[in-house]
């Protein structure tokens, strides 16, 4: 049974939702007609209330592979997507009870599917029937997509000279991220998911919990994330704070455009940077509910002090086949106390090995 390594956080506990959804998102894209147009609700506005998610295959990041190509050949979505069968297949085997655990650290089998890689493979890993990676290429008009961003090479333009480069891991790193709950990760911490699925932008983790509930009021628009359940506030109208405060998933003044709900979001907290821009980044999102079953999404990344100019990506939201239920990830979170338990007591042997004179033993919190 194949075994991929996660972030250390407990599982939804409606993680059998999504995996049903993913029969009915399998071709997205297809139900698209320009003829439809989008219900009201009870206050006028464009209907986008409801379940939905962007689980999908496709990275945000194209690989290199494909190069400067956005749109996918038919040999190429099928090679990748019986690749995806082939790992439910997999997964669904019986798991051998006399098979060797990985190594400490991680160990990857051959061919590992590059978006599992950051998994690591290590000790505790999910088997493939616990996760929801996305078992299909992303469709956008019916398009199959190389990648979520949508610039020529599908990546992050090059940034200014001089500008702070991107931090490849989030927290403190070394003996440092041993030291205290709050060098810890924000997921592990339970204070928000890992990845951006509550955005801004919002993009697919590649793992699992892709889902979201949309609740729109007169003023506001709630988007409930089920990865740990956190909320996104859109106030409809009115300006950005000027008081300082950076709240979670940044500051969201959204308006609508006809059929579009626009959304602007400036003073994103530090530790939700995106690509290591934060302090003067604007993210502008378009929600555009295209079909009964679909939501376009598109989202614009602008910074000064990062790039020259503007850029994004899009992709497509579709139903979710059932609900979310509530993400109960402090209730589940014994890896916090675990780790940081285990580092104190690495610090105990690495003090009697000095007392000793002997060589102190080699462990995590020393890396």
């Amino acid at each position: 049974m194949l075994a991929l390594g996660t972030a250390a956080c407990a599982l939804s506990l409606g993680l059998g939702a999504p995996i049903v959804a993913e029969a009915q998102t399998a071709k997205a894209g297809v139900s698209n007609s320009k003829a439809w147009k989008a219900p009201r609700n009870i206050f006028g506005q464009p209907d986008l209330s409801g379940y939905w998610t962007n689980n999908t295959m496709t990275p945000e990041t194209r690989r290199a592979e494909f190069g400067d190509r956005l749109v996918l050949t038919p040999e190429e979505v099928k090679k990748l997507e019986d690749q995806a069968q082939a790992e439910l297949e997999e997964g669904n085997e019986p798991t051998d009870p006399d098979a060797p655990a990985p190594r400490k650290g991680g160990e990857l089998a051959q061919g590992t599917r590059p978006e599992f890689i950051a998994a690591g493979g290590g000790v505790g890993g999910y088997n493939r029937g616990w996760l929801d990676p996305g078992n299909s290429v992303m469709r956008v008009r019916g398009e199959p997509r190389s990648s979520l961003i949508t610039t020529v090479d599908g990546r992050a333009p090059k940034r200014k000279p001089g500008a702070p480069a991107e931090p490849s891991f989030r927290g403190a790193g070394g003996p440092a991220a041993f030291e205290s709950y709050e060098t810890r990760s924000l997921g592990e911490r339970c204070i928000i998911g890992f990845g951006r699925n509550g955005g801004p932008p919002m993009l697919p983790n590649g793992f699992y919990n892709n889902n979201y509930q949309i609740v729109q009021t007169r003023d506001n628009v709630a988007i409930i994330v089920e990865m740990v359940h956190d909320v996104r506030n859109i106030r409809i109208g009115g300006q950005h704070r000027t008081d300082g405060v950076r709240p979670w998933f940044g500051d969201s003044v959204g308006r609508w455009e006809g059929d579009t709900l626009v959304v602007t979001t400036k003073n994103l907290p530090e530790r939700q940077a995106y690509k290591g821009a934060w302090k003067n980044t604007t993210i502008t999102e378009r929600f555009t509910r295209t079909a009964p079953d679909t939501i376009h999404y598109t989202f614009t990344v602008e910074d000064p002090d990062i790039w020259e100019q503007a850029w994004g990506g899009e992709y497509e939201f579709h139903t979710l086949n059932g609900m979310i239920y509530e993400y109960a990830c402090h209730e589940g979170n014994y890896a916090l106390p675990g780790i940081l338990a285990g580092a104190r007591v690495e610090e105990k042997e690495r003090a009697a090995a000095a007392a000793a004179g002997g060589a102190a033993p080699s462990g995590g919190s020393a890396d």
